[in-house]
């Protein structure tokens, strides 16, 4: 989902696992969009990990700047979108998109426990994301 927003935002954004984003790299950045998959009604660690390592770093510098999100999740998703606004709420970032999260249908042990695959349709509205965030950072938008 993440390659699919980078996708759409053509050569506009830069594509960084949460692992790789550091607060050096987040402050020169005009806009986030954070991409996830909710675990077990949360947030993946390693994004929770991103914001425990930047937020203090990046608290009062970044206010104003647009974000969006995007979240895979078995059947919910809102755990993850409501910790995430919750977090860039501190950050006074803006909201420029709905929502956008994916639901991979994980109800049985089987499921939950296989590999997922993001449908076409599902992709082709990441990188409709991408494409429109970058469109409106471009345009002065946001």
């Amino acid at each position: 989902m993440a390659a699919a927003v980078a996708q759409g935002a053509g050569g506009q954004g830069v594509l960084l696992t949460a692992a790789e984003a550091m607060p050096a790299i987040l402050l020169g950045a005009q806009g986030y969009v954070f991409v996830c998959p909710e675990n077990l009604g949360s947030m993946s660690g390693q994004m929770k990990e991103m914001f425990d390592r930047c937020y203090y770093p990046m608290l009062g510098r970044v206010e104003g700047r647009p974000y969006a999100t995007a979240i895979s999740a078995g059947s919910d998703g809102s755990a993850a979108l409501a910790q995430i606004d919750r977090i860039v709420t501190g950050w006074r970032l803006r909201r420029v998109a709905e929502p956008l999260i994916v639901n991979l249908g994980a109800q049985t042990p089987e499921q939950i426990r296989a590999e997922k695959t993001v449908s076409e349709g599902d992709l082709q509205a990441c990188r409709e994301l991408g494409a429109a965030f970058a469109e409106g950072l471009k345009l002065g938008v946001f």
